[in-house]
């Protein structure tokens, strides 16, 4: 099965997310969306979910590699 493809502007805000404040996010969905909601002004419901998205997907690939 194939996933869904993520807008670069998505990826890039999580990666630069993950690279300034490492320490502060999880590998849980709900804590990393309160966290990047104080973090950043994001316009939208939807947008905010899938910035948490990508980042908790991140945070767990990265304490792997």
């Amino acid at each position: 099965m194939l996933g869904r493809i993520r807008p670069s502007f998505i990826k890039r805000i999580s990666r630069q997310l993950v690279e300034k404040h490492r320490g502060e996010l999880t590998k849980d969905f709900e804590e990393n969306k309160l966290i990047i909601k104080d973090l950043i002004d994001v316009p939208t419901h939807k947008l905010l979910n899938r910035i948490a998205g990508y980042t908790t997907r991140l945070m767990t690939h990265k304490e792997i590699m």
